[in-house]
């Protein structure tokens, strides 16, 4: 994909970022709202990274999804780094954009932010049952790690 632009999401592309994911992204967190996607990007602005590919050729061919006219979302990670573990999260990519370079292009960019932040070591949540993720994160080195088990509990305020 030629045109595909990555960058770090703002404000702005906040509820894009959200009705994106319900189309594209299996599964939901506790922290898949509007609350909780903006402190990540107020925390951390460069954490939410989306892929973008241009659309039309003229004006007035903009998509709902994007946030700008003549622009559209096919793509998210999230790239978050603790100073200590690099932790991917909401790898997405619209399914008709699927196996055109945008979650090679994603994870390049997470890796690369990772490395320059000095992390040595991604890894990434996925859930167990989609299969179809587990094809992509291997085919781009990523392993499970079997004898570790994931621990949660739901915090209240």
């Amino acid at each position: 994909m030629s045109d595909l632009r990555i960058r770090a999401a703002t404000a702005e592309d906040l509820d894009a970022v959200l009705a994106f994911w319900k189309a594209a992204a299996e599964g939901t967190s506790i922290s898949d709202d509007r609350g909780g996607v903006e402190r990540l990007v107020a925390r951390d602005p460069e954490a939410l990274i989306l892929a973008e590919r241009s659309v039309g050729q003229g004006a007035g061919q903009g998509t709902e999804q994007g946030g700008a006219q003549g622009v559209e979302l096919v793509g998210t990670v999230i790239a978050g780094f603790d100073g200590w573990r690099c932790h991917l999260y909401r790898l997405a990519v619209h399914p008709e954009r699927r196996r055109q370079g945008v979650g090679t292009a994603l994870l390049a960019a997470a890796e690369e932010r990772f490395v320059r932040l000095g992390g040595r070591r991604g890894d990434a949540m996925v859930l167990t049952r989609n299969e179809t993720a587990h094809h992509a994160w291997r085919a781009a080195g990523y392993a499970p790690e079997e004898k570790w088990r994931r621990w949660v509990k739901p915090l209240t305020g």
